[in-house]
């Protein structure tokens, strides 16, 4: 997949949605109005998302840890409710947006993702493409001189689908999804040799995998929930069958429990595990993903982790964030107990942006073990590292 092509799509993207607009405009006239509730008259983008097909141009600074720390990224994203609701039960919206970013250690990527769902058919399902060019380091502890830091470049392209289908009348959706990814990766450091973790053939190959995917979902809503239950699970399988230069498995399964103990008081519980089999490229194995902590710091066979967030609403518009999580890593050569205990914690706020999807946005700032990073974060924090 060229990045003519993903420009392309991207493009055509944004012209559909001025012409719409536009359209609309003649209808209605477009003012300062359209930005402010009819409740409280207060900044909210719920009206001109639903009525003039608009977005929300989310320009937000990348602050990943990984990524340099720093670093900028557009990402226009358009909402709109579903065509078709049923009377008495909750459809999630139609998303749609698209990306372009560059981070202070000169990665940079572009891509497009969708999601939708087709209520008459009992179908959902997730469409996206990305190309990178990415610096990231990893780290592994080596004997003698301990923990040492490897940095990567990696020249990638990628594409996911995913189909689920409603099982009955439950809120239970089971399906397939298919990964791929086309990773060029090259060492920017001075060993003579590569490290015992990587193996030629991860430096240039395909990875190629079909998943079986379920999702159970009972919040009341997809971006911020007050209370519900949310499970995720998938196993993806690799193989010379799937088009993949490695053969190896991967399970995930997540669960998300929102309770609201009091009108202005969220609680919000995560626990996740992933689990992989067999032998993979370094740059996939499980990592721990915790606010706090940069991406591929802490890699095992098995992750596991719990974390929960607390949110206080100050008013319907403001609200204040909490959160505290603990992870471990495991790998083939160390056991649960073994394994270093990697924990987080931290704050932030939120800001009502779009109050008739419940949509919340704002900043959070977290510590873990040995880092610190800050967040702005659209929707759930967990959405985001899900």
């Amino acid at each position: 997949m060229s990045m003519k092509f993903i420009y392309t799509v991207i493009v055509f993207m944004l012209l559909v949605n001025a012409s719409t607009a536009q359209e609309k405009e003649e209808k209605e006239k477009l003012s300062m109005k359209v930005f402010k509730d009819s409740l409280d008259g207060k900044l909210d983008m719920s009206d001109f998302l639903i009525n003039f097909h608009g977005f929300i141009p989310v320009a937000q600074i990348v602050t990943e840890p990984a990524l340099g720390g720093i670093g900028v990224m557009l990402t226009p994203i358009f909402i709109q409710p579903n065509k078709h609701q049923d009377l008495g039960e909750f459809v999630p919206p139609d998303i749609t947006a698209a990306f372009v970013g560059i981070t202070g250690n000169k990665t940079w990527g572009i891509g497009a993702l969708r999601i939708a769902s087709l209520p008459k058919q009992h179908l959902k399902y997730r469409l996206g493409a990305v190309y990178g060019d990415v610096n990231m380091d990893f780290f592994r502890n080596i004997p003698v001189v301990g923990e040492q830091k490897f940095p990567f470049n990696f020249n990638t392209t990628a594409a996911f689908a995913s189909v689920l289908r409603q099982i009955g009348e439950t809120q239970l959706f089971v399906g397939l999804e298919y990964l791929y990814l086309h990773n060029k990766v090259r060492p920017d450091f001075d060993f003579l040799q590569l490290p015992d973790f990587i193996d030629d053939k991860a430096l240039d190959n395909n990875l190629s995998s079909v998943g079986i995917a379920m999702e159970f979902d009972k919040r009341d809503n997809v971006f911020s929930p007050n209370k519900g239950l949310y499970v995720v699970s998938d196993f993806r399988m690799n193989g010379a069958w799937t088009g993949s230069d490695y053969t190896y498995q991967n399970w995930n399964i997540a669960a998300f429990q929102y309770f609201q103990f009091a009108p202005k008081l969220v609680s919000g519980f995560r626990a996740e595990g992933k689990l992989q089999f067999a032998d993979a490229p370094f740059y996939v194995k499980p990592g721990i993903s915790l606010r706090g902590v940069p991406l591929a710091r802490y890699q095992g066979d098995q992750t596991f982790l719990l974390e929960t967030e607390q949110r206080y609403d100050f008013t319907d518009r403001w609200s204040a964030v909490g959160f505290v999580g603990a992870a471990k890593a495991i790998t083939k050569e160390l056991s649960f107990s073994e394994a270093d205990l990697v924990y987080n914690y931290g704050t932030g706020f939120r800001y009502l942006i779009a109050r008739k999807f419940g949509l919340r946005t704002g900043v959070d700032v977290a510590w873990s073990n040995e880092d610190f990073g800050w967040y702005i974060v659209f929707g759930s924090a967990w959405n985001n590292r899900n």
